[in-house]
């Protein structure tokens, strides 16, 4: 699209200021250069570029220059003093208005990203101003989370690498970057899961070792803050469950939900099937602990050893000591998968952290 026309009028009396500047050898007056900030701010809000407009000025010190300016070396340095005063001016008040006009879009563009993700404006008018940041919110869309270390603004470093990665492999796709409560978030088309892969990648690089959560791709305006709280709670029940995979798929974690709908019936389970523990010297965590890694290494003894440690003869006391606490026998099928699911439990309530 071609830039709108420069009007002459744009320079204001700049002609006239430097015929009297040529024939007085005065500086620019305090109202003049606040006409020259006013001109520069209106120049800016009317969409026309400043190198255009420098330009502008100097072709017309080149015509006026001739006419006004004798030989003098004092004149000459007087015009050029009073050149630089004018554009300097004009060009301040352009930039104050471009900043304006940035905090302006900042602030309406995190306006907008607090109510698509928590989901507090009509959902009507959210899709409206949707478009305006790339998205159409009428598809489905799905949300990654990356947490690292330390809480991140979309200012950071970190956040802008993951930008401009993301930009220099997909270019103009309908993709909207943004930080979060300190986390890094990626919104995408639900039908280009290739994206938030690319993400997660380039995410836990950019955050040394950060976990990045995939919520499930989603209808619609509220489909958004669906898919982006499938993530959160994906980030909290590894946070809970110790998982230390880079990157989490919140439709491969939907058994843990289910586990917990009926959050009575799950501490019954581990208070009846685990608080005998707390009786072990030293309390349930190290047994739980023990349990825990013990089905995560497939029930496999010298497996589960290694990880934790321990000689298979000291991880052999230890599952006998539960099975003589709880009367449950982590190696027989018939009460292991009740025992895993208690830990699951267990893990998911807090437990023994939190009482039940």
């Amino acid at each position: 699209m071609a830039e709108p026309e420069i009007p002459a009028e744009a320079l204001g009396d700049y002609a006239r200021i430097l015929s009297e500047v040529a024939s007085t050898g005065r500086r620019l007056t305090r109202e003049e250069l606040e006409s020259r900030r006013l001109l520069g701010r209106e120049a800016a809000e009317a969409g026309h570029q400043l190198r255009a407009l420098v330009g502008m000025h100097l072709a017309e010190t080149r015509t006026a220059w001739p006419r006004t300016a004798t030989a003098s070396a004092t004149t000459a340095d007087s015009v050029l003093a009073a050149v630089e005063q004018a554009v300097d001016a004009f060009a301040e008040g352009f930039e104050r208005a471009q900043r304006l006009t940035v905090r302006r879009e900042e602030a309406a563009r995190r306006e907008f990203i607090d109510d698509l993700l928590y989901g507090r404006s009509d959902l009507g008018r959210l899709a409206e101003r949707a478009t305006r940041f790339g998205l159409r919110l009428s598809r489905a869309h799905a949300v990654a989370v990356a947490a690292g270390p330390e809480a991140y603004t979309e200012t950071d470093p970190v956040p802008r690498n993951v930008e401009a990665a993301l930009l220099a492999r997909f270019g103009s796709r309908k993709i909207l970057l943004t930080t979060k409560d300190g986390r890094l978030v990626c919104i995408a088309p639900g039908s280009q899961p290739d994206v938030l892969r690319y993400f997660a990648k380039q995410a836990h690089a950019a955050t040394d070792g950060g976990q990045v959560a995939v919520g499930r791709p989603h209808q619609g305006p509220g489909g958004v803050v669906h898919s982006y709280d499938e993530a959160l709670d994906a980030l909290d029940l590894a946070r809970r469950m110790g998982l230390d995979e880079p990157v989490l798929y919140a439709s491969d974690l939907l058994v843990y939900p289910v586990l917990t709908r009926d959050r009575e019936a799950m501490a019954d389970l581990v208070r009846s099937e685990l608080g005998p523990l707390q009786k072990a010297r030293g309390g349930a965590e190290p047994l739980l602990n023990t349990l825990s890694v013990y089905f995560d290494a497939g029930c496999v003894a010298a497996e589960t050893a290694r990880r934790l440690a321990l000689s298979v003869r000291a991880l052999t006391y230890r599952l006998e000591r539960i099975r003589q606490l709880t009367g449950s026998d982590p190696s027989d099928p018939v009460h292991r998968y009740t025992l895993q699911t208690a830990v699951i439990g267990a893990r998911l309530l807090d437990w023994p952290a939190k009482e039940l």
